[in-house]
């Protein structure tokens, strides 16, 4: 009887086993931060892609 017991307790231990969490939190950190970059990238090259325009339209019109 004992020792089914202890089979039973050992296996509700691990099923309590957290140390897993960090890694799959982290990952979702990580994934979080990549996807806000990917984004703000998108904008930061939109308006460098704009101000390159402006100055290439004004570089073409002050040549005579």
């Amino acid at each position: 009887m004992n020792d089914m017991l202890l089979k039973i307790y050992i296996k509700a231990q691990l099923f309590r086993e957290e140390s897993g969490q960090d890694l799959i939190e982290y990952a979702l950190v990580a994934a979080l931060i990549a996807f806000a970059a990917v984004v703000g990238m998108n904008n930061v090259a939109t308006n460098i892609n704009v101000a390159f325009s402006k100055i290439g339209s004004k570089l073409v019109s002050a040549i005579p």
